[in-house]
């Protein structure tokens, strides 16, 4: 039987057409949005921080390395794509001084006593103990808003463990929050804690704060899906036989090292397609300074349409 074949201006065409909608697909699930029909859901773009001082917190994006996975033997932490990826998935507050916290052990707010280093940081202005029980509570210096739907999620920056220290995280409603936050750590032991100049206190990312009331998980056993079933044990006896001819030195193994399944998105045992928004690293924007009024952001009620100008004028 002949076959027909396709130009391949009209094949590149059909291809491209093929991709837009895989990424129409990937956008309506990752970010609640259809660019095929325009419906949208929470919009991940607007981070909108009113400082409030002269002098604030620095507000950086962050990073993806961490001290410790560079100390790991060559490196090898940063093989875990996922890890180095959640490094990196938001911004960092830093402290613009050395604050030590000491706790007694005590639940009163005087049972923990803390020490700022530059004084123009000192009462209260930058940490203090607020809340007793050994939580210390650093101020962030800004005003946060963001697009309908959209939160912040305040938390201790990821996979960067503190001794002594635990980050509480906050979920905030900053889509119409008039009011600032602040960024707690509860202390995990009587003793002393010390956060040194630019180390990050707070890291922010934003999220559809209802985006996962309609998730309803399911268990499935694998044995009732068989093709994932097979992809799933054709990637484990891959991962199987490297990892046997890696500990017996076959030259090509050793090589090769590590596999890269995951990095690439491709040339995996099961020839699975990976998700158009794949990413093997992320770079997220710098903040930018803007110094006038944004009329169709900068308002009072930004929800119900009231402007910031005062009633009755």
């Amino acid at each position: 039987m002949a076959l027909a074949t396709v130009p391949q201006g009209e094949r590149g065409a059909n291809l491209r057409s093929a991709a837009k909608l895989r990424f129409a697909a990937f956008n309506a699930i990752a970010y609640g949005r259809c660019d095929c029909c325009g419906q949208k859901g929470a919009d991940l773009e607007r981070l909108t921080c009113y400082q409030i001082h002269d002098h604030a917190p620095r507000l950086v994006t962050a990073r993806a390395d961490r001290a410790w996975m560079d100390a790991t033997m060559q490196r090898f932490a940063y093989r875990c794509v996922p890890l180095s990826i959640a490094n990196a998935m938001g911004w960092e507050l830093l402290s613009p001084a050395g604050v030590t916290a000491a706790w007694n052990g005590g639940p009163e707010i005087e049972d923990l006593a803390v020490e700022v280093e530059d004084p123009a940081w000192g009462d209260g202005k930058l940490a203090s103990s607020h809340f007793g029980h050994g939580i210390l509570t650093f101020q962030t210096g800004y005003l946060f808003r963001t697009d309908s739907g959209v939160a912040v999620w305040a938390r201790g920056t990821p996979n960067l463990p503190k001794d002594g220290a635990a980050a509480l995280d906050g979920i905030i409603e900053t889509d119409w929050l008039p009011f600032t936050f602040t960024m707690n750590w509860q202390l995990t032991r009587p003793g002393r804690v010390t956060f040194e100049k630019d180390e990050p206190f707070c890291f922010l990312t934003v999220i559809g704060y209802r985006a996962l009331e309609a998730v309803r998980p399911e268990i499935v056993p694998l044995s009732v899906a068989p093709e994932i079933k097979t992809d799933y044990l054709a990637w484990r006896q891959a991962r199987l036989d490297f990892n046997t001819k890696l500990a017996a030195d076959d030259p090509e193994t050793v090589r090769q090292s590590w596999q890269k399944w995951y990095v690439r998105g491709t040339d995996n045992p099961t020839g699975a397609t990976p998700s158009p928004g794949h990413m093997s690293k992320v770079s997220l924007a710098a903040p930018v300074l803007r110094t006038h009024v944004d009329p169709a952001r900068d308002r009072a009620d930004p929800l119900g349409g009231r402007t910031t100008e005062p009633a009755g004028k």
